[in-house]
């Protein structure tokens, strides 16, 4: 396989998900996220990827954690996606935005119930007594919400990196690694290439 400069790189990102989704066995868009805070300390953790267009690449998390506090005070961001049964990754860098309410309200209402519960029962990233503690925090929300819908919490939504670099690695032989990259033109918007040293 060669990486073509002249395929737009959202479809070769679609095309390559589809082949780990295949391949892959556990969490074919699970993805590193990278974020810094205000003075610049970054931060990494793994996340899964809920959503993919022209716009960019969409996760969700409490916007009280680590990376939603992490996002609001620094609004860039990096991913790293690595399948290990293709040898090939695909790394993103640009400024990130929050989702619309209604995007987060529908990708919300598509999770199963317990996940629901437990994202009003988890205060993420924070300290934690015990795992009592999170236990009681499910059985309140449980019983608050038996009926009806769950609807999403205040401080729980989505947000989407917004790429401007983005960058395929296929593994070669001898560590001759492929790699491309696509940079948006501050112009137009349009995509240009570089080849790169591995």
């Amino acid at each position: 396989m060669a990486l073509d400069a002249d395929q737009d790189p959202i479809e070769l990102f679609r095309q390559w998900l589809g082949d780990a989704e295949k391949s892959e066995p556990n969490d074919p868009n699970a993805m590193a996220l990278a974020t810094a805070d205000a003075r610049g300390r970054p931060s990494v953790r793994m996340v899964l990827l809920k959503g993919v267009d022209g716009r960019g690449f969409v996760f969700y998390t409490n916007l009280d954690s680590d990376k939603g506090r992490q996002l609001a005070e620094n609004p860039f961001a990096a991913l790293c996606f690595h399948w290990k049964t293709l040898r090939r990754q695909v790394r993103i860098e640009g400024p990130v935005e929050r989702v619309s309410d209604e995007e987060a309200d529908a990708y919300y209402a598509s999770r199963a119930r317990d996940s629901r519960i437990g994202a009003w029962a988890s205060k993420q990233s924070r300290p934690l007594s015990s795992r009592f503690e999170l236990e009681k925090r499910v059985a309140r929300y449980a019983a608050k919400y038996a009926l009806g819908d769950v609807p999403r919490p205040p401080f729980w939504s989505g947000f989407r990196v917004l790429p401007e670099r983005i960058e395929f690695w296929i593994d070669k032989p001898f560590r001759l690694h492929e790699r491309l990259v696509f940079l948006r033109d501050g112009g137009d918007g349009a995509w240009v290439t570089q080849n790169l040293f591995p």
